[in-house]
């Protein structure tokens, strides 16, 4: 391995990792050598998570944590941190979306957003970053080093039909980096987005299944490269933007899209 990409003794707390993109990052952060503190509201995938780490010979702490509740944060970034050490990376991935309209459309059945979806995924894919950033970032200033990776989407610039919820909050969260970006940059930490389109993730692969051949078709030939994602592949770019090969980077929204936002 390249030595700018060894993670070797560092610590990475993933959110959002007991499945899907989280757990491919997860994973692939520990084959680069990282130990991980894997957070999740899902107990049950954490546990296999965990065991899949340790057979990578890592240590994985698993830690059941809603990231919309700022003590759950607090304490799970403080039982991360007196167990693995000092944390060095964090993976922001939480997230949810939801198929909603703004008003409802007489040729769509498509539910409208009412308060509460508006509430629930702007407080997980928006206000959980700022918990978690908020937990991390004291030690990060303190050392005048850090790795901050935020998971954006590719639907933060390429908006898809009846998800403008999902959208929105994954704009803001592409501004939250920039922004981040900026006021941590004294302080030698980098603070950088992904934005994946379609990734091959079980709920991804159920939807694709459930909604038939031919919008499969369609979905990938919006993509110019034709295909999906795997999430080893988003696991990847996160090593890189968590390692000292990518020190000279930040503020930047990188997007791993199959080329869905270059042809927008």
């Amino acid at each position: 391995m390249l030595r700018e990409y060894d993670l070797t003794g560092k610590v990475a707390i993933v959110t959002g990792a007991s499945k899907g993109i989280g757990k491919g990052i997860a994973l692939t952060l520990a084959e680069a050598g990282a130990n991980i503190a894997a957070a999740d509201i899902d107990s049950d995938g954490l546990k296999g998570l965990a065991g899949e780490i340790k057979k990578l010979g890592r240590k994985c702490l698993a830690i059941t944590t809603d990231v919309t509740d700022e003590a759950q944060v607090r304490n799970m970034v403080e039982e991360a941190t007196s167990k693995l050490g000092q944390i060095d990376i964090l993976v922001n991935n939480a997230g949810k979306g939801n198929r909603r309209v703004v008003v409802p459309l007489d040729e769509q059945n498509i539910k409208p957003i009412t308060d509460e979806d508006w509430e629930s995924v702007m407080n997980l894919n928006v206000k959980g970053i700022l918990h978690c950033v908020r937990a991390v970032g004291p030690q990060m200033i303190a050392r005048r080093k850090g790795k901050i990776v935020i998971i954006i989407s590719a639907v933060a610039v390429a908006s898809f039909d009846y998800n403008s919820l999902y959208c929105i909050s994954k704009a803001a969260a592409a501004r939250f980096v920039q922004t981040l970006a900026r006021e941590w940059a004294p302080y030698n930490i980098n603070v950088n987005g992904i934005g994946p389109s379609w990734t091959m993730t079980e709920a991804a692969q159920m939807m694709l299944q459930y909604k038939g051949e031919e919008y499969v078709k369609k979905e990938m030939a919006r993509m110019p490269l034709g295909r999906a994602a795997q999430p080893r592949e988003i696991g990847l770019l996160a090593v890189y933007l968590s390692s000292e090969a990518s020190d000279m980077v930040t503020g930047q929204n990188i997007f791993i899209d199959g080329g869905l936002t270059g042809a927008v």
